[in-house]
């Protein structure tokens, strides 16, 4: 049997405030999935958004599914 996990991953609120939009830092993403990776965690798919915060600010977010036997 699987488990499954849907995950949004973006960066904080600062960039998007103090340059006008936050880009995802890939270092911070490949650490991440590497602990999810750690705890028995597959990436399934994954689509990349841009979300708007506060009417005027652009954030970059990923959507992942991820799945592990049980």
């Amino acid at each position: 049997m699987k488990e499954y996990k849907v995950v949004v991953y973006q960066e904080g609120m600062l960039g998007s405030l103090f340059l006008g939009e936050s880009k995802v830092n890939p270092e911070k993403f490949t650490n991440f999935l590497n602990r999810q990776a750690r705890e028995g965690w597959r990436v399934i798919t994954m689509e990349k958004d841009n979300r708007r915060m506060l009417l005027l600010f652009n954030r970059e977010a990923y959507l992942v599914v991820m799945e592990r036997d049980r």
